[in-house]
């Protein structure tokens, strides 16, 4: 799964500044939750999970997922507030969803 150091490589920051560390933390859970609710599947790191196994709808986290997640990742972190005012500004849903759409279970 993603790491705290992976996550602050993609937002270029310095692996000794430590001060966004549990910020980072909780944003990969942030992304994790939001592959699972988008691909409507349960994300797994290890294919020999007995769980993984046994559920015929799993995702086994991989780089497509790792690459949303950092695009996700780095967008939060850029933007950390719900609004952005007096910039111009434009989606990235489009890249994430394009990782994850392969993935995704339709129709539930």
């Amino acid at each position: 799964m993603l790491t705290i150091v992976e996550a602050k490589q993609q937002c270029n920051i310095e692996q000794d500044f430590t001060e966004d560390d549990a910020w980072f933390g909780v944003r990969i859970k942030a992304a994790a939750r939001y592959v699972e609710n988008y691909t409507r599947r349960k994300l797994y790191d290890d294919p020999n999970d007995p769980a993984y196994l046994q559920d015929p709808d799993s995702l086994l986290y991989g780089p497509d997922i790792e690459t949303a997640m950092c695009l996700l990742i780095g967008h939060w972190y850029e933007n950390r507030e719900a609004v952005n005012v007096g910039n111009i500004t434009s989606t990235f849903d489009f890249a994430v969803e394009a990782l994850l759409q392969p993935y995704r279970i339709y129709g539930l």
